[in-house]
């Protein structure tokens, strides 16, 4: 029997699935509702954007549902990595508050430093203090912290 098959790993896999799905889902919707608060209802397009370029804004349905689900993607992907990394850092649950703020400062940096760069949208600074501030909170407060209390309070 190898690891990956045997009945640890499966069972340690499956309980990391479920707050990597509430954790995910209700971070991606918070910020969703917040880009809408903050940027209006064609933020889809502009995450849609990052695969088409600017073209994504004429797109239609699709390209909105497309970004949607593109989102949901990313915020999955930022609760699978603080999941798995609390399994191997215990302290990622147990100081779940203080590492949930500083892990949304990290999803923060790492989409306006790389994600945002790279992407067929080429968006980069300059920043401005206000919508530096408000995208850390949100961040932090709406993403980051929702992620760590699932991977606190939906443990194995």
């Amino acid at each position: 029997m190898n690891v990956i098959s045997s009945p640890a790993f499966v069972k340690q896999r499956q309980s990391l699935l479920l707050p990597i799905v509430v954790g995910g889902s209700i971070a991606g919707t918070f910020d969703l509702i917040a880009a809408f608060i903050a940027f209006g209802w064609n933020v889809p397009c502009a995450i849609a954007a990052g695969l088409f370029g600017p073209r994504a804004f004429h797109g239609g349905p699709a390209i909105w549902l497309l970004g949607v689900l593109l989102h949901f993607l990313i915020a999955y992907s930022a609760a699978a990595v603080y999941c798995l990394s609390s399994v191997k850092l215990p302290f990622l649950k147990d100081r779940f508050f203080v590492c949930g703020l500083f892990y949304g400062i990290a999803i923060f940096l790492v989409m306006n430093l790389v994600v945002l760069p790279l992407c067929a949208f080429h968006a980069a600074g300059p920043y401005q203090l206000r919508a530096l501030v408000q995208g850390l909170l949100v961040h932090m407060f709406l993403i980051g912290l929702p992620i760590a209390f699932s991977a606190w309070r939906l443990p194995e």
